[in-house]
């Protein structure tokens, strides 16, 4: 088995959407990825700090500091890119600010909580730098947790449907996650 097998058979986290998110008076899935705060389970503050971590890459903090949240051999999944160490997770981070004139967490919920695994709701606030319209952006993102607490693998997903690791979307994804370094640069030691 390769790596990258041995990362999605043992480490990807795969969330029940409709069990965590689900929302009767929703339209389609039923899954309902918009946070609602007051219904947050409560969480130890070491596991909320990583929430933070996490919250603050997404809005553009690109900091070494938050960046140590993941551990150094760390997988990152979205629907875009597909990135298999730390320092390959900090090229997407760091290309944030490139990017965005803006990124900023407008709310959070924690819907699970166990020994290995943290998932919670998140809604993003993208304004690109060529538009500048603002695009609140709701995923559910799922976090598995290693012996020490450092992040493991990190899933992102948009919608109900779990992700492929196959085909032209995988080629396309690993590109992405191999090759965005180059252009962002984040710092080498990561």
């Amino acid at each position: 088995m390769s790596r990258p097998e041995i990362f999605q058979t043992v480490h990807e986290p795969r969330p029940d959407p409709q069990s965590l998110t689900s929302n009767p008076s929703s339209t389609g899935s039923g899954v309902d990825y918009e946070p609602h705060p007051e219904k947050s389970i409560q969480i130890p503050l070491e596991r909320e700090r990583i929430v933070t971590s996490i919250t603050n890459l997404y809005s553009g903090s690109a900091s070494e500091e938050d960046m140590r949240v993941y551990a150094a051999e760390a997988v990152y999944d979205d629907p875009w890119s597909y990135c298999d160490t730390r320092y390959k997770i900090a090229g997407q981070w760091y290309g944030i600010p490139k990017v965005m004139a803006s990124s900023r967490t407008l709310a959070t919920e924690i819907v699970s909580n166990t020994p290995t695994e943290l998932v919670f709701k998140l809604q993003q606030e993208y304004t690109p730098r060529v538009l500048h319209l603002s695009k609140a952006v709701d995923s559910l993102v799922s976090l598995t947790l290693d012996e020490e607490g450092k992040v493991k693998y990190h899933k992102d997903m948009w919608n109900d449907k779990d992700y492929s690791h196959e085909g032209l979307g995988k080629v396309m994804k690993t590109l992405n996650g191999d090759h965005l370094t180059k252009i962002t640069r984040p710092p080498g030691d990561l």
